[in-house]
């Protein structure tokens, strides 16, 4: 459920490796390009009241429902995002689904300038960290099928990088907090080494082992890609976290493919 950044190239390389894959997308042109790509299209809107469109053909039959929703919780349309997702666990039941995988972050850990494994109890600070913890919890709390949370730190890849909304601003806070990112590359060979090793009903972290200054990074970047440096309060303490990922280095034997 998905299929936008992360989620129409994972489910291309799922298909490339053999799996069947359904996708959903909230607009209709672009269940052309789901078909294009073999990805059989499902138009479904999903709101905190009620799921518009075939939700009953998109799960029937499915072995594995990964959950790629972001909780879209800032401007005038942000809507209950734990609504949404009890509206989904009803439909996961309804249709006997066995396996969740669902996309997390690490907005549920508080900055304490911690090091925060996954037996860190989180503390969100942000709306959106606590409407995904919740949701988090509600769909562990259910028997009827197992899940598995991915809790990504910041996303880069292809045109998508920090740099090019920070390049040039003013007084950007936390210069010394450690940095937690994650290239798309690697979140879909995480995601595709799980429903691999069939590792349900557990937690993951997944962030890329190094953890730079965000001043030290973000003025690198900047040179990297020729724009103009931002500019960072060195006045005010810097606070932050440093997520580790050695549980799923651990148990999934993975090794980070793309630097940052």
């Amino acid at each position: 459920m998905g299929c936008g950044w992360l989620g129409f190239p994972l489910a291309v390389s799922l298909i490339e490796k053999g799996y069947i894959v359904k996708g959903s997308t909230t607009s209709a042109e672009k269940k052309e390009v789901l078909s294009e790509a073999r990805i059989q299209p499902y138009l479904i809107e999903l709101s905190s009241k009620a799921i518009k469109g075939d939700i009953d053909g998109f799960l029937s039959g499915t072995d594995v429902f990964i959950v790629n929703i972001p909780p879209k919780l800032r401007g005038i349309n942000s809507e209950n995002f734990v609504l949404k997702i009890l509206l989904l666990i009803e439909n996961i039941k309804n249709h006997n689904v066995k396996k969740v995988l669902f996309i997390s972050s690490t907005s549920v850990y508080t900055d304490d300038n911690s090091i925060v494994s996954e037996a860190t109890q989180p503390r969100p600070q942000t709306e959106s960290g606590k409407q995904l913890l919740e949701a988090e919890q509600k769909l562990q709390a259910c028997p009827e099928f197992e899940t598995t949370i991915i809790r990504f730190g910041g996303l880069i890849g292809g045109e998508r990088h920090p740099i090019y909304f920070l390049s040039g601003k003013k007084n950007i806070k936390n210069p010394n907090a450690p940095l937690n990112l994650i290239h798309r590359d690697d979140c879909m060979a995480i995601i595709e080494k799980i429903l691999a090793t069939e590792k349900w009903g557990t937690v993951f972290n997944a962030v890329y082992p190094d953890h730079p200054s965000k001043k030290e990074y973000y003025s690198r970047k900047a040179a990297e890609f020729k724009l103009t440096p931002p500019n960072f309060d060195e006045a005010t303490p810097s606070t932050g976290k440093t997520i580790s990922s050695d549980k799923l280095i651990r148990e999934l034997n993975y090794r980070f493919t793309t630097a940052l």
